[in-house]
């Protein structure tokens, strides 16, 4: 029997990062500072790293990642148009060449019709480049704080290797 070992997703993006001699930062609304401590759990992070902020409350999006109110008003916290807004702030506020930003609805309260419990949307930015995505995660809070992370670690490896 062949025993495969898996990489964690933290761990590709550590090697990917070195190698490209890239920076990251990070702004975490529904994954609470997880992806953060995920990367910083790897020696040697220090490298790349630059930072990351917990922007849980409308306010702190606002005031430390520049995204203009009448987009949360009109589109709500959780839109494209918010975590891309984030996005770009982040890149901006760290002067980092990669960028994720997560904003969802975690659960298990806090859902709407519109956006039930386990909808997030995740914006990866990656020099001049920007995808964002939504994702139906599941009920479950832990989960969907864990699944928000590897799903924005995998965009952004994705956009890096092109």
């Amino acid at each position: 029997m062949t025993v495969v070992e898996t990489v964690p997703l933290e761990s590709s993006l550590d090697k990917l990062l070195k190698e490209k001699g890239l920076t990251l930062a990070l702004a975490e609304s529904c994954t609470g500072g997880k992806l953060a401590s995920l990367i910083t759990a790897i020696p040697g992070c220090s490298n790349y790293f630059k930072g990351g902020i917990v922007c849980y409350s409308n306010e702190i999006k606002e005031q430390l990642l520049d995204v203009h109110p009448a987009l949360i008003t009109r589109y709500g916290a959780v839109s494209q148009q918010v975590v891309e807004a984030m996005a770009i702030g982040t890149c901006y506020t760290f002067k980092a060449n990669c960028v994720i930003a997560i904003s969802g609805i975690a659960g298990p309260g806090g859902g709407t019709p519109e956006k039930p419990v386990g909808t997030v949307w995740i914006a990866v930015a990656y020099k001049d480049k920007m995808q964002s995505q939504k994702f139906h995660l599941s009920q479950n809070r832990e989960n969907n704080i864990l699944m928000a992370c590897n799903e924005g670690i995998k965009m952004l490896l994705e956009v890096i290797n092109g």
